[in-house]
């Protein structure tokens, strides 16, 4: 070897040194370099996008280019994910969106998750009803849809462009159809056998289901999306498409009608938030039940988390601790604002979290008891994040509850329902998460912005089901304890409580770090994944205009971060 040659091979091999030094100081307790370390969050000096799909990046993307704002884009996001990930959201889903609009300054959040349907009778999904399991999946676990209206009402408020070209991306996929990836074929095989037969028809060939590299045409969809982009959202209440929905339910025994879509309002409320380490931390307000996410921050900083060390048993065994005790407020406390408030000044207050965190034991985790209340929550959700150049952000998680909703595609539109009723809480009746007739529906989505100097720093959300307002405070920890970038704090590895007393640690996580959690008396389950988030943040000038925009999407999904 040459002397030149050897020079360029000890350069290389400092520079290789260097650097994992560096990320092992970042990341203490690392064992090897994972996949956070792998990427670079994406760029832009005029707006980020970031989606459970590329195809939906693009149509926000397009929105922007074109003079549009975060706002509208997030209309078309949410449009065309209807189309390239129909299993999670969609005309016929609900959701929690969270904005910020940068002309006044100030955090909204839109509740589309809509009210129970009036004439529902809780007593179908419990015992002795006959067929009360079957109930819970299908037409009658349908409630009110209140995304279409959610749409509108943001494009209505805070829009630049005209609503109908708000839906063309999405119209266009639909009409021209998408290639299927592997992960979306598995999701349609699953789910195939219970599709009604206008939905095996749309999603089959031959009797049997589209699979992995066949195109996904869907007519009737497009033209429901040309429906709503030309009358805008009563189509869905009141009109056309809301006729049709409405015969499909009755003709299927289920409770939604169409005064329930007649009656439907996306409905704005005040966020809530709570101090973090000097940052503002806010999310969605009852009747979400996204507050326990900021009860587990506000535990969480009782503790020194950066001496303590990223996912290191201590630190794990805190949040594993906590995280319990939020979950048990949440089944203890949930409620409509209007009738039955939780207690938030209480659970959100300094001294209240000084108690807790007194009865935490650092060296042995205590048996979870439960308030006799038991909560599902579905897990094919989908969230997005869109900021524009003028600094408005939206931050939105939507759902249908199971994949595909109640598998129910309505005939002749394209639209799959939700099962939304499937996840109240049916024991003990009468409960506040039980299906009351007319009330709002309690949802655990969990959309986030966080400020930094009372400009929004981050944007960010995940889906999961009960683990999403898990995963969140997870991720403002690593970001602002640990200092990690949006892509690192999106893809570092995650835990969450789920009962009855387990505690989920994904496989990236060392496995001597749970034993070394079960010696301290977890139920430790390994999974693959947990959630699949995206996020974003925005930096300033002097002037406090946004400059520069960082975006990530999740390693755990085939999702897309992309600037402009």
């Amino acid at each position: 070897m040459s002397g030149k040659q050897l020079l360029i091979s000890l350069i290389v091999l400092f520079v290789f040194f260097s650097f994992k030094s560096s990320q092992e100081a970042r990341h203490p307790g690392r064992e090897t370099q994972s996949p956070e370390d792998s990427l670079n969050p994406a760029a832009g000096t005029n707006g980020m996008v970031s989606t459970a799909h590329p195809l939906a990046t693009k149509a926000g993307l397009d929105i922007l280019k074109a003079g549009g704002n975060a706002f509208d884009a997030a209309v078309a996001i949410a449009a065309t994910l209807n189309v390239v990930e129909p299993m999670n959201s969609g005309i016929g889903g609900y959701g929690t969106i969270l904005v910020y609009d940068a002309k006044t300054g100030k955090a909204r959040f839109l509740d589309s998750s809509g009210k129970i349907p009036i004439d529902v009778d809780s007593d179908a999904f419990r015992p002795p009803t006959l067929n009360y399991k079957e109930n819970r999946r299908g037409s009658k676990a349908v409630s009110t849809p209140g995304n279409v209206n959610a749409w509108w009402a943001m494009s209505s408020e805070y829009g630049n462009l005209k609503w109908s070209k708000l839906l063309k991306s999405a119209i266009k996929a639909a009409e021209q159809g998408f290639e299927i990836n592997e992960r979306f074929a598995r999701t349609i095989k699953h789910a195939f056998s219970e599709f009604n037969k206008y939905g095996q028809e749309v999603y089959g060939k031959e009797g049997k289901p589209l699979g992995k590299g066949d195109i996904l045409v869907q007519k009737d969809l497009a033209q429901s999306l040309q429906e709503i982009a030309e009358q805008g959202a009563k189509a869905v209440y009141g009109g056309k498409l809301g006729k049709i929905i409405d015969k499909a339910m009755r003709e299927s025994g289920g409770f939604l009608t169409l005064d329930d879509l007649v009656a439907d309002r996306a409905e704005w409320w005040e966020p809530i938030s709570i101090s973090y380490r000097g940052y503002t931390v806010a999310t969605a307000s009852p009747p979400s039940t996204a507050f326990p996410s900021l009860i587990r921050l506000g535990l969480m900083s009782r503790f020194d988390n950066a001496r303590i060390g990223h996912n290191t048993t201590d630190y794990l065994h805190c949040f594993a601790e906590a995280t319990k005790h939020a979950f048990w407020c949440r089944l203890a406390h949930a409620g409509d604002p209007e009738i039955n408030p939780p207690p938030l000044e209480k659970l959100l207050s300094k001294e209240y979290w000084k108690e807790v965190v007194g009865k935490i034991d650092p060296k042995e985790a205590k048996p979870f008891s439960s308030p006799k209340v038991v909560v599902k929550q579905g897990r094919n959700t989908t969230h997005f994040v869109v900021a524009d150049k003028w600094g408005n952000i939206v931050s939105a998680t939507q759902t249908l509850g199971n994949s595909f909703g109640c598998r129910i595609m309505v005939e002749g539109t394209g639209i799959w329902l939700n099962n939304s009723l499937a996840y109240c809480t049916f024991e003990p009746k009468g409960n506040p998460m039980d299906a009351h007739a007319g009330h709002r529906k309690l949802s655990g989505d969990c959309p986030t912005i966080v400020f930094k100097n009372g400009k929004p720093w981050i944007a960010l959300g995940t889906p999961g089901g009960h683990t999403i307002g898990q995963t969140v405070p997870q991720m403002v920890m690593n970001m602002v304890d640990f200092k990690m970038d949006i892509h690192q704090a999106i893809a570092a590895p995650r835990i969450s409580f789920a009962e009855p007393d387990l505690i989920l640690v994904e496989n990236r996580i060392a496995a001597s770090i749970q034993n070394a959690l079960k010696e301290k008396g977890h139920n430790i389950r390994e999974v693959r994944g947990l959630g699949n988030a995206h996020g974003l943040t925005i930096e300033y000038d002097t002037e406090g205009k946004p400059v520069r925009f960082l975006g990530a999407a999740d390693i755990r999904g085939i999702g897309l971060a992309k600037g402009y």
